[in-house]
């Protein structure tokens, strides 16, 4: 038996509606699958988490104190971590299928090695604050230098003045060098694309991973030895620039081209140049990513000791001249308080050091309140400088109306006897349009 084939204006069967009805939402979905929801937090999540932490310190704390022969505090945590993981991943199968428990996982890992990142910080910071609470409760400390102070005198005496003000004028002179030019480099490489940018992006990214004891003896092969400059705070600052300028450029070669491009099409349509876009368009709109490369930069050359040492020397007296005469910077004067066998040399360098921790946290908040609002915001000065022009723009329109019709009616108002011809004059236009 042949069946007859179907004809080509033949109905086929009505395919089911896909209109949504309204109504409670489905928990389910048509094939019986259950939906999962994989970013809200939930009692069972809470309850996962404490409950395989538990259970990995316990069976942990039983293998390191009965079954074997392990010992010392990295291990156990190794140890309890893994465990840790093996069953918060057991648990939460248990109420979750395959991708749910991965997604679980790795964010707890996440997570942990976020945790585990803050953790070392403050162990640094606090560490280094404990050890020199000794020093830092002395007021001479931040008033003096170590002129007059020798390995064994006490605490009372002598202080990290010099260093600071070192550290200071040195980081100062080095960021007026390096944020110029890091920023026109920048600008150069996403504005002028070719050849020549492309070899100068890839001399920068090779010199961001430049040792700085090479730097340091760089300045000091050709300046301090070529030059023949003395050992100073202006040749250190010269030093750190090297040291700072590839850092500068990169992260703010990666930030300008985070700027959308269609700003920049917007302003070359207006017929604006290239450098009027690039100075009123794309660093305005980048502004806080730009300052964020400046705080890098000022981290990784704030903290330099071996530049420092090489073009700077050492020296236990306040020095404010970078011209002639070395400087100390706090991380040197850390290291040579540090390497002495001298119980108070020694709280004096963790003073030091927390000196400097406490000088760059300033700097990156200052740097932050300078640069950190986004495109767009203005601060309450320029909120008023902005209204005070606009009012003036309005009021030098008004007059230029004013003068250009002399004797002209206020809005709204008619002269006497103007009413008759101005009601023609309407009339007129009235029928013309008719017409």
């Amino acid at each position: 038996m042949t069946v007859a084939p179907e004809a080509p204006g033949a109905r086929r069967a009505p395919r089911p509606p896909r209109t949504t009805l309204p109504g409670p939402r489905r928990t389910t979905d048509p094939g019986g699958e259950r939906r999962r929801t994989l970013g809200s937090l939930r009692d069972t999540d809470v309850y996962a988490v404490l409950g395989a932490l538990a259970a990995a310190l316990s069976l942990t704390w039983l293998l390191f104190r009965w079954l074997l022969p392990f010992d010392g505090v990295v291990g156990f945590v190794v140890m309890a971590y893994g465990f840790f993981l093996l069953l918060y991943a057991l648990l939460v199968s248990f109420d979750e299928s395959g991708p749910a428990v991965v997604d679980r996982i790795a964010a707890a890992v996440v997570r942990s090695m976020g945790l585990l990142m803050v953790a070392i910080l403050a162990v640094v910071v606090v560490y280094a604050l404990v050890e020199g609470r000794k020093a830092l409760v002395h007021l001479n400390f931040f008033t003096q230098d170590m002129e007059l102070a020798g390995p064994l005198e006490p605490l009372s005496v002598g202080g990290a003045l010099h260093a600071a003000a070192g550290t200071l004028i040195m980081i100062v002179l080095a960021l007026v060098i390096t944020v110029p030019l890091g920023l026109v480099c920048a600008v150069f490489l996403n504005e002028v694309p070719g050849t020549f940018a492309r070899f100068v992006r890839t001399i920068v990214e090779a010199m961001t991973a430049l040792p700085s004891i090479v730097a340091g003896l760089f300045v000091y092969a050709t300046v301090i030895l070529g030059i023949g400059m003395d050992q100073s705070g202006l040749a250190a600052s010269l030093a750190l620039s090297v040291m700072m300028l590839p850092i500068i450029i990169r992260a703010a070669d990666v930030v300008i081209r985070l700027v959308p491009g269609t700003l920049r099409e917007a302003a070359y349509a207006m017929g604006t140049s290239r450098w009027r876009t690039a100075w009123h368009v794309v660093l305005p709109t980048c502004r806080s990513g730009l300052t964020t490369s400046v705080i890098l930069g000022t981290a990784r050359g704030i903290g330099e000791t071996s530049p420092v040492l090489l073009t700077a020397g050492f020296t236990s007296e306040m020095n404010l001249d970078p011209l002639s005469g070395p400087m100390v910077s706090l991380p040197l004067a850390t290291f040579e308080f540090v390497k002495s066998p001298e119980p108070t040399m020694v709280s004096r360098g963790f003073g030091t050091a927390s000196l400097l921790m406490v000088m760059v946290l300033l700097l990156f908040v200052a740097a932050r309140v300078l640069g950190g609002r986004g495109p767009g915001q203005l601060t309450r000065r320029q909120e008023h400088r902005r209204v005070t022009a606009s009012r003036r723009d309005a009021r030098r329109y008004a007059e230029r109306a004013g003068r250009a019709v002399p004797g002209a009616p206020v809005a709204g108002a008619s002269a006497p006897g103007a009413s008759g011809s101005a009601g023609t004059r309407t009339r007129r236009t009235r029928k013309g349009r008719s017409s």
